[in-house]
């Protein structure tokens, strides 16, 4: 190969190389754009999974009232929660102030509607997932427990809880990694979180991936939820 093929090559190539180039640029661009609601993203989640873990420990115990009608009432208020979409939920909550009592709507209600609803409707979730782990440990454990002069509090505390936590961290994990993907349902509400950057970008765009980008970003996040919550099971495996 002479001088002159080996000059026409490399002159054929660069446009191609400036080419990919400029478009890694755009990418990085779009990314950067996109990525720009993760902090938002990120609060929606460990604010709903702060709020609701404990909140749905406490529906549990109403759910298994001995008191018939509060049992009713809370069976009656999960049947709801759990039947009705949860984007309708969150527009609910949002407008519930203004059409049903008439309060004028503050500017920071947005995301604290965004975070009732994302909070009570997994609790309700979760509440459902305790009551079943609570059930599923023999009684005979609870009554050894007050043979031993065990409290019911302490009975539960030193001896239920642990191994209830232990039985649940499986749905618990399905609850938490679905929550993930439904943060993205804040859209509705207008709220600039991942998903809603990504259309934004899109639609300004005319490309599909800024939604690749918020797909990437999900799967991410999934799979670190996964390797935690696998990991905390692990440590629970002295309950065997």
């Amino acid at each position: 190969m002479n001088l002159v093929s080996v000059s026409n090559s490399v002159i054929n190539i660069l446009p191609f190389r400036y080419l990919l180039f400029d478009e890694a640029i755009k990418i990085s661009d779009i990314a950067v754009r996109v990525l720009a609601g993760t902090k938002n993203t990120l609060f929606i989640f460990f604010t709903t999974l702060i709020l609701s873990l404990p909140l749905g420990l406490v529906i549990a115990f109403l759910r298994m009232s001995k008191i018939k009608i509060v049992s009713f009432i809370t069976k009656s208020i999960i049947s709801i929660l759990r039947g009705t979409p949860l984007m309708l939920q969150l527009i609910v909550w949002f407008y519930m102030p203004y059409y049903v009592f008439g309060i004028k709507l503050s500017v920071n209600w947005r995301i604290i509607s965004i975070i009732i609803g994302f909070s009570i409707n997994y609790a309700a979730y979760f509440a459902e997932i305790y009551r079943a782990g609570i059930t599923n440990i023999p009684i005979g454990q609870t009554e050894a427990a007050t043979i031993l002069g065990y409290s019911k509090s302490q009975s539960f505390f030193k001896i239920i809880l642990p191994q209830m936590i232990k039985r649940v961290i499986p749905p618990v994990t399905n609850e938490i990694i679905t929550l993930i993907k439904d943060t993205s349902l804040a859209f509705v509400l207008t709220y600039t979180e991942v998903f809603t950057l990504a259309k934004q970008v899109a639609a300004s765009k005319t490309t599909i991936i800024p939604l690749f980008v918020a797909g990437v970003f999900y799967y991410i996040f999934n799979g670190i939820v996964a390797i935690t919550m696998d990991k905390i099971e692990k440590s629970f495996k002295y309950f065997d």
